[in-house]
């Protein structure tokens, strides 16, 4: 492996934490029961809320975004309750199994990792389910594995058709700070989200923004809850602690990447992961390769995953591209295992960066013998440039 200079960790999180954060992370560990950690608590607790677009509150746990899924299960639903799911991605795979595992009925609809939730296939589903036997709809927004945004409000708007009462969550885990999401606009009654991608953090937080609906199924909800329990969290939180030991550290940097995305705006955030998602499939497209998503309306703006021709090991590439360019790039998961490599281009990201990222791929496709055209990162040049 190439030394000097610094490791380009581009997979679609964790994410490059910025210098801001890791400092506030350093500072020194308090008391999770005093006076100053409760200032730290308030503060954060309030000001997470407008990166979900809501005024409801959000739950912060010491956990993966995984349990942050949980949570969003255990805390609405009963056993035995049937809940629609979509087969988008690895990831809604993994929901979906978790929530078999907890003894609900999943219905699921196919799909061929291509495309995002289908909004006429959840209108139908609904709309035949007239006795309302499905509790809660589950969709992934930002498919990690696939590279596809499914559209939530379309979603959405197939409940309000059908008159379903479904509660609709919504996994924002790889979207959440990096692609424009509204959880009340939208009408979602649980957020789940993580704190090691648009967020800017390591791993360790997971959250669950909740609707006053959400609440309201909490107290009729009968799967078993002791850590995950939204009620002595939320008492706790109104004085600015929880009911165990929370990750101090961690909400020290939270509050400071939180003061950062203010700083920048989320508008011109979201303004900025779409130019260089752009400019990402734009260099694909220059290569003579293909994005992995299929409809133009779904394009992520967090990562890109691309489809390499059947004879071309996609880890093979990524092997090569990480011994020569110190740069590391995402695995195919499950069904895409070797036939895709993902390039996160979330989180702590300038055009520079981009473009250091798409010359290491240029190159290392080329050295791994995959044919391409070359030019791809001057197309995406070009565009960074017209849209600056």
């Amino acid at each position: 492996m190439i030394s000097g200079g610094r490791h380009f960790l581009q997979i679609p999180g964790p994410t490059n934490v910025p210098d801001r954060v890791l400092s506030a992370i350093a500072r020194p560990t308090i008391d999770h029961r005093g006076p100053e950690f409760a200032t730290l608590g308030r503060d954060v607790l309030e000001r997470v809320r407008h990166v979900f677009r809501t005024e409801s509150p959000v739950i912060i746990y010491p956990s993966s975004g995984t349990g942050a899924w949980e949570a969003a299960l255990v805390n609405t639903l009963s056993p035995g309750d049937r809940v629609l799911a979509f087969e988008t991605g690895h990831f809604a795979s993994l929901w979906r199994e978790m929530a078999e595992r907890l003894g609900l009925e999943v219905d699921i609809v196919p799909g061929d990792w291509r495309h995002g939730a289908d909004p006429e296939q959840a209108a139908a589903r609904l709309a035949a389910d007239t006795g309302h036997t499905y509790k809660a709809v589950m969709v992934v927004h930002n498919e990690t594995s696939t590279g596809v945004a499914s559209r939530i409000p379309e979603i959405r708007a197939a409940l309000d058709a059908a008159g379903h009462p479904a509660l609709l969550l919504v996994d924002t885990i790889s979207s959440l700070g990096s692609i424009d999401y509204r959880h009340a606009e939208w009408g979602v009654d649980v957020t789940v989200g993580g704190s090691q991608k648009g967020l800017m953090l390591p791993p360790g937080l997971g959250f669950n923004a909740v609707s006053e609906k959400a609440l309201a199924a909490a107290e009729r909800a009968r799967l078993p809850r002791s850590y995950w329990d939204w009620k002595p969290i939320l008492a706790a939180n109104r004085n600015g602690f929880w009911p165990y030991t929370p990750a101090t550290n961690l909400l020290y940097g939270l509050a400071e990447a939180l003061t950062m995305l203010e700083e920048e705006g989320l508008s011109s955030v979201f303004a900025r992961h779409a130019r260089h998602g752009e400019a990402t499939r734009r260099a694909v497209r220059g290569w003579g390769l293909e994005v992995l998503c299929a409809d133009e309306r779904e394009h992520s703006n967090s990562l890109t995953a691309v489809l390499l021709p059947d004879e071309h090991d996609a880890d093979e590439v990524r092997r090569i591209i990480l011994n020569r360019y110190d740069m590391s790039l995402g695995t195919g998961l499950g069904r895409l295992a070797g036939k895709v490599f993902r390039i996160g281009h979330l989180g702590h990201f300038n055009d520079l960066s981009l473009i250091g990222t798409l010359g290491g791929v240029e190159m290392g496709l080329s050295v791994a013998g995959v044919p391409i055209k070359r030019g791809g990162v001057d197309a995406a040049m070009e565009y960074l440039e017209a849209s600056a």
